[in-house]
């Protein structure tokens, strides 16, 4: 059995059809999703390396701060030791004006109360004086 001519003119057709499809659809078609392949693949590489830049940047920011934090705390250290050693010597300044004081103020009372018991004394004498001649009616020698 021999084909009708028709059905060589469509196989025709058909090849001719899928030749033209060929190259005027589908070959733009697939170069356009490869250049989109390449670009999305361009976009992700270029997101990476902004990622990595970014944690690196993020590193170096996170190292900074607590190296920065490590000197306020030793400065605040510091200033706190050098407020401390003030204080001390505050105390033991104070401390030695207070014993000072209390050294000079122990002394007058001592001075203070020897010259009452004199004074005492002689206030007695005088007074036994003045009982003893009252006493007896006249001056007592």
């Amino acid at each position: 059995m021999i084909p009708d001519l028709s059905v060589g003119w469509v196989i025709f057709f058909v090849l001719v059809l899928s030749v033209v499809l060929d190259r005027l659809l589908l070959r733009p078609v697939m170069r356009v999703m490869s250049e989109r392949d390449g670009a999305i693949r361009s976009a992700r590489e270029l997101a990476e390396s902004s990622r990595a830049r970014a944690q690196l940047a993020a590193d170096e920011l996170e190292a900074k701060t607590r190296s920065a934090r490590a000197e306020i705390y030793r400065q605040m250290d510091e200033t706190r030791r050098g407020a401390l050693d003030r204080r001390a010597e505050i105390v033991a300044n104070t401390r030695g004006e207070v014993e000072r004081s209390m050294a000079d103020a122990t002394g007058r009372v001592h001075t203070q109360a020897a010259a009452a018991r004199a004074q005492l004394e002689r206030d007695a004498d005088t007074l036994a004086t003045i009982i003893v001649e009252r006493v007896l009616g006249r001056k007592a020698s």
